[in-house]
């Protein structure tokens, strides 16, 4: 089974300050745990949406619109994607 856990983002992520670097080697540890367990595939954390851009489609129609975006609860800060087998074997998150 394929899964994608979701960070969302803070007020800080949005400003573009990075985590502390007790967070940071946290996060890359348990990264490394993930990888070495054969669950995580991939993962990163993404820029903050004032260099964002978000893509409307409208039929053949297409409008890109320039970030920043105002409500941060709806946006997404970083992503793992990972596999686990069916009814268990690992957990992502």
């Amino acid at each position: 089974m394929r899964v994608m856990v979701l960070a969302k983002t803070t007020d800080d992520s949005e400003k573009g300050i990075l985590p502390t670097n007790e967070m940071l080697e946290a996060i890359c540890k348990y990264n490394e745990e993930l990888i070495n367990a054969g669950i995580m595939r991939a993962g990163d954390g993404l820029k903050p949406s004032s260099q964002g851009k978000r893509i409307a489609f409208d039929g053949s129609s297409r409008t890109v619109i320039d970030g920043p975006f105002g409500e941060t609860r709806e946006l997404v800060a970083g992503f793992w994607l990972g596999s686990q087998r069916h009814g268990g074997g690992g957990r992502l998150g």
